[in-house]
């Protein structure tokens, strides 16, 4: 169980997460809904630990504030971030071996991406940056599950996507719920994963706006503030 309690990102002088609280529970996908520049990149990397925050977060009753991104990682939180962020003139093979370095894991953590995502295995030893944007994010996928994580933060995972690899990131996302991990998932719209999504909450301006325990009533109230927010900015 995730908890998230008052939690404030600044940059500088401007506030891009203000008093944010939410909970996320094992087993359940849960979802960060709202427009670019709702807070939910800032929110995501507040939880991982690339992003400096105040307020409270915790795991299992457990306070995370203290550790580092790293820690954070070596303790069971996997993140996928928004860009990808692979190294682009390394090989598929490279880059696993460098997110198995980092968490502390043996050569043979590689061979379960392989295993996942048979793709990179026939890809190992090409570059990164001649992947396609779907072979890409099957890559940062497979790296962040290395070590088989109880906390899953996936940053607009889809975008980009052509709709078959959308389907298939989408079906591997419910049954790492169904396995017991804790699945949070920021996207600008539920669209491409409405049909696993558990329940979540609409962000705006950097705010949690609404709280919805089902994909159905969370996308109909996200549809409902961005009318809403249009209507205002007329």
């Amino acid at each position: 169980m995730l908890e998230v309690d008052k939690v404030t990102v600044r940059y500088g002088s401007a506030i891009a997460v203000r008093d944010v609280s939410f909970v996320a529970a094992p087993g359940q996908v849960t979802a960060l809904v709202g427009p670019n520049g709702a807070g939910k990149t800032s929110l995501m990397g507040a939880i991982y630990g690339s992003v400096p925050a105040s307020g409270r977060i915790t795991v299992d009753g457990r306070s995370v504030e203290k550790m580092s991104a790293l820690e954070r990682a070596r303790s069971g939180f996997a993140y996928v971030p928004q860009g990808r962020q692979l190294f682009m003139r390394m090989s598929v093979r490279e880059n696993l071996r460098v997110g198995a370095d980092l968490l502390g894991l043996n050569a043979d953590a590689v061979d379960s991406a392989f295993a996942r995502f048979p793709i990179l295995k026939d890809r190992a030893e090409s570059f990164a940056g001649v992947l396609s944007g779907g072979e890409q994010q099957m890559l940062v996928l497979g790296r962040a599950l290395l070590a088989k994580p109880s906390l899953l933060l996936l940053d607009e995972m889809m975008t980009g996507l052509a709709p078959k690899i959308v389907a298939e990131l989408r079906t591997l996302v419910g049954q790492l719920a169904s396995e017991g991990v804790t699945v949070i998932v920021a996207e600008p719209a539920l669209s491409a994963l409405k049909a696993v999504v558990d329940r979540g909450y609409v962000m705006q301006r950097g705010e949690i706006v609404r709280e919805c325990d089902s994909a159905a009533s969370l996308d109909a109230a996200y549809k409902l503030s961005m009318g809403v927010h249009s209507a205002e900015g007329r």
